[in-house]
């Protein structure tokens, strides 16, 4: 059985990935309207994983005989006054989940819930990913500058980001024959 603590702050980083999702479609609505579908599409895909990542927290809760919890979710931001501004929150939103993760392995740490442990080493690793990708972007934009032939270098490059095999997320999955 999960630690009660344990779960409690599990099912907040249940919330924590809901919203990341909820952010990232946010900046693929944004990045649709700019006209970037490149960066709209790695927002995408981007956005598919956080999914994942709360699903991997609540099967972890469930597997381990703990209540679900789904709590409010927040709108975090829905618009931004340019391309650079949406990848600086994207990374500093990366900073933020990687501080809640360490969090976690804290508390689990204090719990000796040695069980937690495997899964949120994966957790802390994809957290090194997430924020070089993003601030990786955010470095390669800051350096475009004002150049509109470098930013559509770039979104082109964003859009070649591949699907996860069968996700939801990727339009071909629910526009078949349209």
């Amino acid at each position: 059985m999960i630690n009660a603590r344990v779960r409690d702050i599990m099912n907040d980083q249940i919330k924590a990935e809901l919203e990341s999702q909820y952010i990232y479609l946010s900046m693929v609505a944004y990045f649709h309207e700019q006209n970037l579908d490149g960066m709209a599409h790695w927002m995408r895909v981007q956005s598919h994983e956080e999914t994942t990542h709360a699903l991997k927290f609540f099967d972890h809760i469930i597997d381990r005989g703990g209540a679900i919890e789904l709590l409010d979710l927040k709108q975090l931001k829905k618009t931004w006054s340019s391309p650079l501004e949406a990848w600086k929150d994207a990374y500093a939103h990366e900073q933020f989940i990687t501080s809640k993760i360490h969090g976690i392995v804290k508390v689990v740490r204090e719990e000796s819930d040695y069980t937690a442990e495997p899964m949120l080493d994966w957790f802390v690793k994809e957290q090194i990913e997430e924020e070089k990708n993003t601030s990786g972007i955010l470095a390669q934009i800051e350096r475009i500058g004002g150049s509109k032939d470098g930013l559509y270098m770039l979104d082109k490059e964003l859009a070649a980001r591949p699907w996860p095999a069968g996700s939801c997320f990727d339009p071909a999955v629910y526009n078949l024959g349209a």
